[in-house]
């Protein structure tokens, strides 16, 4: 019998990620969540190849500084609780913290972001649950996430899912529940370059 020994922090990084991160909609579904959270008024998606080679999702919200933007890619790194007496008063669609870890932990993973108040947006870089490289840059107020090579290291959950057309389908799907449910956001939705959907907001 085989001793029980304990995961290797990548490893379990990979494995927690298949919890949050089943598909490339599940991706879309929690960057388009943290960006109502920013509370943006205009949002836009784009994919390419179903969602599995790129995923880019832009919006005009709050933003994040370095010092967020840099702890973002941690484990149960939120804004959203300080203590468990939070837990009862959740208002906002994520709250666990495990969004940008999870998809960094199985993808390519590039941040831009900026707030009213900073002198220069940030550009962070990750790979494999990890920060390869943080830098400022130029950036508008808002964030946009850009996620390539979903399930690059990870081939078991690659072959579980299907063929780009259906996986742009639940793409497609997971944005038009987000337009019925916030009609007072504009939201872009670009599929392999073409615009499927647009609403100007309210």
């Amino acid at each position: 019998m085989r001793r029980i020994t304990v995961l290797d922090s990548s490893v379990a990084n990979r494995i927690a990620a298949g919890e949050v991160v089943e598909r490339p909609a599940s991706v879309v579904k929690e960057l388009v969540e943290n960006s109502i959270d920013a509370d943006a008024r205009t949002i836009t998606v784009e994919i390419k190849k179903g969602g599995i080679s790129y995923i880019r999702v832009s919006d005009d919200g709050i933003g994040m500084d370095e010092e967020d933007a840099v702890i973002a890619f941690e484990r149960h790194a939120t804004s959203k609780i300080r203590t468990s007496d939070d837990l009862d008063n959740i208002t906002t669609l994520g709250f666990r913290g495990e969004a940008l870890s999870s998809i960094c932990a199985v993808a390519h993973v590039e941040l831009f972001s900026n707030t009213s108040s900073s002198k220069a947006g940030i550009h962070v870089v990750a790979k494999a649950g990890e920060i390869i490289k943080h830098e400022e840059i130029g950036h508008p107020k808002g964030t946009t996430v850009i996620v390539r090579n979903l399930f690059y290291n990870t081939p078991a959950r690659m072959k579980f899912l299907k063929k780009d057309s259906t996986e742009a389908v639940h793409v497609s799907s997971i944005v038009e529940k987000f337009i019925l449910g916030h009609p007072e956001i504009s939201i872009r939705y670009i599929n392999n370059g073409r615009e499927v959907f647009f609403t100007p907001g309210a």
